[in-house]
């Protein structure tokens, strides 16, 4: 049961992962129920203490405001740091970057690529000056604790996950197909934009985003406002955040908000973002070996 899975007894804090709390919230935690667990629905930062040790982390709310700002800024800034760099390298004026749907197509995935990587390095630093703790551990990526079930079994089974969540989103998806062409069609009107798109989104996507939503912004929202509240708001947020590229297919949306909570859910269950990377790399991995058998193995899709 959740209650359970996300609420362990408590463990000894470290000196070394007190000193990681923001000082505003030192000393606020109190009133622990009478087994010294901590409620799903209660505010991390009321319970007793210690934080349960995934979402033990040096940041919380304020800081993913933070954070929220730094990204909205940090898009404006790649996309210029793109035109630039098309202009003098590629010899592509911007007038003519508008004008190709195929450029424009690179320029998007580029973007959103190079300011993932920009966005994980500010989580390096505020990690490195707030605390000596371990990097990718803080970030949520804990050894995968399978208990009795022996480790490739429980791999195997998280990736048989993933392609079956995939396979249900596909197939309601295709229910109530939008009348309209979505925005990420577009990435597929040629072939090595629909491959440099796999590619992307099965090689880099699921570490990216996981460590962005499941290892920075899961755990920040949970020691603030409780488990429970932050799996609904990280999954919510995730697939919000994929809405432009789905705009105009509203159950489409409302499908990726339901991936995001059940990602960030086995990421809370089992506290490492081990569990989402796999359900996501099979998800995506599904979704686009289907296109490509649909698609003859790219032979449908135009050259150009």
């Amino acid at each position: 049961m959740i209650s359970d899975d996300l609420n362990p007894p408590p463990v000894e804090v470290t000196q070394a992962s007190e000193t990681a709390l923001p000082s505003h919230e030192a000393g606020a935690a109190t009133g622990a129920s009478a087994n010294g667990e901590m409620p799903l629905d209660q505010p991390a930062a009321a319970a007793s203490p210690p934080l349960p040790e995934d979402i033990r982390v040096p940041w919380d709310w304020i800081d993913l405001v933070i954070f929220a700002l730094l990204s909205l800024a940090g898009t404006f800034i790649v996309s210029i740091a793109l035109v630039f760099a098309f202009n003098s390298i590629l010899h592509v004026s911007a007038a003519q970057l508008r004008s190709s749907p195929s450029l424009r197509t690179y320029f998007a995935i580029l973007n959103q690529v190079i300011l993932s990587f920009a966005l994980i390095g500010f989580m390096a630093l505020q990690i490195r000056t707030r605390a000596p703790m371990p990097f990718w551990r803080t970030l949520g990526w804990r050894r995968l604790d399978t208990g009795r079930v022996p480790k490739p079994l429980a791999i195997i089974g998280l990736i048989a996950a993933g392609t079956l969540l995939s396979m249900f989103v596909e197939f309601t998806s295709s229910l109530n197909r939008p009348k309209t062409k979505l925005p990420i069609e577009a990435f597929f009107q040629d072939r090595r934009s629909a491959l440099l798109l796999m590619i992307v989104s099965v090689v880099f996507a699921p570490f990216l985003e996981e460590t962005i939503f499941r290892g920075y912004i899961y755990p920040g929202l949970a020691r603030s406002f409780g488990i429970r509240t932050s799996i609904i708001a990280t999954g919510t947020l995730f697939g919000l955040l994929h809405a432009p590229q789905l705009w105009g297919g509203w159950t489409q949306i409302a499908l990726l908000v339901l991936v995001g909570i059940l990602f960030t859910y086995a990421r809370a269950a089992t506290r490492t973002v081990v569990t989402s990377y796999l359900l996501h790399l099979s998800y995506n991995s599904f979704l686009f070996l289907a296109f490509l058998i649909s698609s003859h193995w790219l032979r449908a899709v135009p050259r150009h």
